[in-house]
C-alpha cells in the first residue's frame, strides 16, 4: 500500500514539499514507515540520522503500532523548545540489526568517540532469544538513560533481535557517543552487561538436533 507521510521543519525543507509517498506492505508498522524513510531519495540520509517519531492520526505512536490504509502519518523530528533526547532507541525487534544505521544514531557534533558493541552468535549454529518486549523495551530505554546521565555520554541506542539468530549474526547491538573515548567505553559496556543482566530476554542454544535453553540470573 503506498502512504502518505507529512513533512516538517528540516524534513519538509530537505524535501522540497510538504509530504512523501512511502510504499508499505500489508500489516506494516511504525517501525516500517521509519525505514521506509530512511530509504526515500529526498530525505533518507536524514531522516536515518534523525531520532524520528510518528505520529498517526494525530497521536504518537508506539513503533509496533500498526498501519492501515487511509491512516494520517507525520513524521516528527526533534522539537524545539526541549533538550534532545540522548536517548535514540531502545527496541526489541525480529529484524536483523542494522549496526550502521544504530552508529549513525548517536552521532553528536560534541562527540569525539563513538563506541559500538555487538554482541553475535558463536559456536553453535544458532540461537533463539525470546523476549517479554513489553517490559524489555522500557527496560533498556531506563538502562540506557542512566547510563548516559552516570557516564556522561553524549548519546546512546541499543537493539536486541529475537526470534532466531544464525551463526556469526549479530543479537544485540549497543551504539554510545561521547565527548572522549574513555567515557564512551564504560558507557558501553555498562549498558551490555546491565541489559544482559536486567531485560527480561532468554535464550536457546541449538546446535544439530541438540536444544538447550541457557542458564542465567535472576535480574
Amino acid at each position: 500500500m503506498k502512504v502518505t507521510v507529512r513533512l516538517f521543519a528540516m524534513l519538509r525543507e530537505r524535501a522540497g514539499a510538504d509530504s512523501v509517498e512511502i510504499e508499505l506492505s500489508e500489516g506494516a508498522t511504525v517501525a516500517d514507515a521509519i525505514k521506509a524513510l530512511g530509504r526515500d531519495p529526498g530525505i533518507g540520509d536524514l531522516a536515518a540520522r534523525l531520532p524520528l517519531r510518528i505520529a498517526v492520526n494525530r497521536e504518537y505512536a508506539n513503533e509496533r503500532a500498526p498501519i492501515v490504509e487511509g491512516d494520517e502519518l507525520v513524521a516528527i523530528p526533534p522539537v524545539s523548545g526541549g533538550a534532545p533526547d540522548r536517548v535514540r532507541l531502545a527496541r526489541v525487534s525480529a529484524e536483523p540489526i542494522d549496526q550502521a544505521a544504530l552508529t549513525r544514531l548517536v552521532g553528536d557534533p560534541a562527540a569525539g568517540a563513538i563506541v559500538t558493541f555487538q554482541g553475535t552468535t558463536r559456536d553453535v549454529d544458532r540461537l533463539t532469544y525470546e523476549a517479554y518486549t513489553e517490559m524489555a523495551e522500557p527496560r533498556i530505554e531506563e538502562i540506557l538513560r542512566e547510563c548516559v546521565k552516570r557516564q556522561g555520554l553524549r548519546a546512546a541506542a541499543a537493539e536486541h533481535r529475537i526470534g532466531d539468530v544464525p551463526l556469526g549474526e549479530p543479537s544485540v547491538v549497543v551504539a554510545v557517543s561521547a565527548a572522549h573515548r574513555a567515557e564512551a567505553f564504560a558507557g558501553a559496556r555498562e549498558a551490555i552487561d546491565r541489559i544482559k543482566a536486567e531485560a527480561p530476554i532468554w535464550k536457546k542454544e541449538i546446535k544439530g538436533s541438540d536444544e538447550a535453553w541457557v542458564e542465567g540470573t535472576v535480574p
